[in-house]
């Protein structure tokens, strides 16, 4: 049975096809929830008289802009995880994104050959219990020290979240140590791998785990929650986390010019406002993300958790390690 939502979806998409493509209207074609992305998109439409098409898909969006071809109504590709807009270019839905702000604004290894930018980041760090670690830095490769035997928590491994961070972690150190490494972080584990993120934290203050790995915005959601979860994020305290060879992980939401975008001049415009220092407190502070405009320095989740600097490992880089972190997972049985 096709859901509510994508029915939804596929007639707005038949809408598209059949309009003509007027100057002052963009299509958005995203994966992400429209909570997150409404108030910049009208705030972008307000400011620039710009009407912005917007197709909301929980998934399948790259198998539709595939199908839709050449005559796909698709500007805008607006996305979470390096994997999958990293998916695009390879299928060859995406062109080069060609703009002097964009390059001003974004760091290279954010925007691999301008065939997508990111627009907000989401750092993997580590977090420890307030009560029984002193420690205020780690280093993702201390995870692997035998002082956390079974003190230890994580969400499985293959997880997107876990799979890019592995991936990141082969791509700074080889294969050989990251397997080392899998097989250390999984003998220190407290229990086996599972649950989500904001389950380590409940953990943490449980007393099951001591450390553990968390997406820095799920940190910001419990500290405005109102249940249990608002405990879990009293028992935390979060940890400067990087690479010993480099600085910390993250992962992003980005934006791709589609290949046969019709308007592609307000395709450029849009993605160049959502970089402004207005669109991306608006967008960031929706869901606790990092602006990659670094001139945005109020955001929530800078005054919560301070700034995070990216490491200067590209992000294409990464992508391409990804099956391989998945390999080594299985390998190692991180799962069981």
């Amino acid at each position: 049975m096709i859901k509510k939502k994508h029915l939804h979806a596929l007639a707005l998409s038949s809408c598209l096809l059949a309009a003509p493509a007027f100057a002052q209207e963009v299509n958005l074609y995203s994966t992400r929830e429209p909570a997150l992305l409404n108030p910049a998109l009208e705030a972008f439409t307000k400011d620039t008289g710009i009407k912005v098409n917007a197709v909301f898909l929980k998934d399948g969006l790259q198998e539709r802009i595939r199908a839709e071809g050449a005559n796909s109504p698709a500007d805008v590709m607006l996305v979470v995880d390096v994997g999958e807009i990293n998916a695009a270019v390879d299928a060859g839905i995406t062109q080069p994104i060609k703009s002097e702000a964009v390059d001003k604004i974004v760091p290279a290894q954010l925007r691999p050959d301008n065939n997508w930018v990111t627009l907000t980041k989401r750092a993997r760090i580590v977090v420890v219990s307030k009560e029984r670690v002193a420690q205020d830095a780690i280093t993702y490769e201390e995870l692997a020290d035998p002082k956390w035997k079974g003190k230890f928590c994580i969400r499985a491994g293959q997880h997107p979240y876990n799979n890019a961070f592995f991936a990141a972690y082969i791509a700074h150190n080889g294969p050989e140590k990251a397997e080392a490494y899998l097989k250390a972080l999984r003998a220190n584990a407290a229990r086996k791998p599972g649950g989500g993120d904001r389950d380590v934290a409940r953990d943490i203050q449980s007393g099951l785990c001591d450390v553990a790995v968390i997406n820095t915005y799920y940190i910001g959601l419990m500290s405005q929650a109102k249940n249990e979860q608002k405990g879990w994020y009293d028992a935390i305290k979060p940890l400067k986390t990087t690479f010993a060879n480099g600085g910390t992980h993250v992962n992003v939401s980005a934006a791709a010019l589609a290949k046969n975008a019709p308007n592609k001049d307000n395709a450029v415009k849009l993605i160049e406002y959502m970089l402004g220092e207005k669109a991306q407190a608006l967008y960031a502070n929706g869901n606790f993300e990092f602006p990659v405009n670094t001139a945005v320095t109020d955001s929530a989740a800078v005054k919560l958790l301070g700034t995070v600097t990216p490491d200067k490992l590209p992000l294409s880089e990464v992508a391409k390690q990804r099956k391989a972190a998945a390999d080594l997972v299985d390998k190692v049985g991180f799962d069981n």
